[in-house]
């Protein structure tokens, strides 16, 4: 008998041995990260798009650091496709104030003492520059001064005076003839209303709203070569006729904008945003520009591209106002 008792001592050694397997079921529960982690690894190995996107990574960042941190990305443009009224007149009205930090000095580039000289500058100004018309408007007002003087010229003398500008035989038609209207019909002096205007030879809306707007403080649209093609490219209205540019745009702004707004535009229309060659790394709106990349992106050679004050070259008129930046335009003489 004492054998099988100690058989029986033996066996409780066995029941220990069982015990002691508990702790290891809680190994095995401790060790369940552990083994979601080779899961996840395999996982990870078994899809080369995801690692390709991930080893891609970095040069996506690369290609971020090669912009300038002030500047947009074509990520972080505006899509017009998918863009609502409302933020696109958000966006509109928020470039409006960009650019009025900017050239907070935004003027008329036409020198002009009164309504009459602003009225035959801007019709001389068709087909060049406010530059030109500038150095050649002080002889012609110095000859004639007054509508009457201008009514009752030879028209060769004239078409002499206003050669520089381009055109000068029909645009001396225009100007003697609207000097004639402005004699017979309205007494020597420019209307201050847009259905007079746009009767008088050579004047149209465009004229009719810069002569309006910075003579008699009416708000008006400019809307010239510069002005269309920057609202094109910032998609505030796919028009191409200036009728219809002008109603787009002008529904975007309340019309005490309008007239400022303008200037603003083609300021920079002039300076940054060129029709060949826009300077897109220097340019203060290009986040909020679908356009953006169009134009040189890197911000050294933007620079270079600026033009007038931007650039530090003169600028369009010979008497710019006493809050202009950079420097007069010289005399047709010294151009």
């Amino acid at each position: 008998m004492a054998p099988a008792k100690k058989a029986t001592a033996k066996k409780a050694p066995a029941k220990k041995a069982t015990a002691k397997k508990a702790p290891a079921k809680k190994a095995t529960a401790k060790k369940a990260p552990a083994k979601k982690a080779p899961a996840t690894k395999a996982a990870t190995e078994k899809t080369p798009a995801k690692k390709a996107a991930t080893e891609k990574a970095p040069t996506q960042k690369a290609t971020a650091k090669k912009t300038p941190p002030s500047k947009a990305t074509p990520a972080s443009t505006p899509d017009p496709r998918t863009e609502s009224h409302t933020a696109l007149v958000r966006r509109a009205r928020r470039i409006n104030r960009e650019l009025a930090e900017v050239y907070s000095y935004a003027h008329p580039e036409l020198d002009f003492e009164n309504p009459f000289e602003l009225l035959v500058a801007t019709v001389l100004s068709a087909q060049t520059t406010d530059l030109r018309v500038n150095q050649t408007t002080p002889r012609l007002f110095a000859a004639y001064p007054t509508p009457e003087d201008l009514a009752a010229a030879v028209p060769e003398e004239v078409e002499e005076l206003i050669r520089p500008t381009g055109f000068f035989r029909a645009k001396t038609k225009s100007i003697m003839g609207l000097a004639k209207v402005l004699r017979d019909d309205f007494g020597g002096e420019v209307p201050g209303r847009l259905e007079d205007l746009v009767k008088l030879p050579g004047v149209g809306r465009k004229t009719a709203f810069v002569v309006l707007g910075n003579a008699f403080g009416v708000p008006g649209l400019t809307v010239d070569t510069h002005f269309g093609r920057l609202v094109r490219r910032w998609k505030w209205t796919e028009q191409t006729d200036p009728d219809k540019v002008e109603a787009a745009v002008g529904a975007l702004f309340p019309k005490s904008e309008w007239t400022m707004l303008s200037h603003r535009v083609i300021f920079h229309g002039r300076r940054i945003c060129h029709s060949r060659k826009p300077a897109c790394g220097a340019c203060p709106i290009a986040p909020l520009c679908p356009s953006y990349g169009e134009g040189e992106t890197d911000p050294e050679k933007a620079k270079k591209l600026l033009k007038y004050e931007m650039g530090g070259f003169p600028g369009q008129r010979l008497k710019p106002p006493a809050d202009y930046p950079g420097k007069p335009a010289p005399p047709l003489a010294a151009g």
